[in-house]
């Protein structure tokens, strides 16, 4: 069994709020800002929202529950937020592209868990 470094609970709440933060900005940001891609808009919805989803997991282990469908509303709060700005647009398609990296995300920390378990206090 592989064994994952020891990290503290702090570490992942800090990844986490630093990536929301990151994808935040990079939504709202004008379209003709140079940013990372995959090279397609839909894909970079799901992965965004796929470290989300792990690092949330992670970052608050046993709340899930709760965890996911907060970030669900943060999703299409963005969306919303998109539609006041000048160059960006709101889309349903954008949405469902975070609920399908949320669903990616929760399900790797889960086999993460599985697989590779840290104690409860490393988390």
């Amino acid at each position: 069994m592989i064994k994952l470094p020891i990290v503290r609970k702090n570490i992942w709440r800090y990844g986490f709020w630093f990536c929301a933060i990151g994808i935040l900005v990079m939504s709202l940001a004008p379209i003709t800002v140079s940013m990372p891609t995959t090279g397609w808009d839909k894909s970079n919805h799901s992965l965004g929202f796929a470290v989300l989803g792990l690092l949330g997991c992670w970052a608050w282990p046993g709340r899930a529950a709760v965890v996911l469908p907060a970030l669900l509303a943060y999703g299409g709060a963005i969306e919303l937020l998109q539609a006041f700005t000048p160059d960006r647009f709101a889309e349903a398609a954008d949405f469902l592209a975070d609920a399908v990296g949320l669903l990616l995300g929760a399900g790797l920390a889960f086999l993460l868990d599985r697989w590779c378990p840290m104690s409860e206090g490393a988390k």
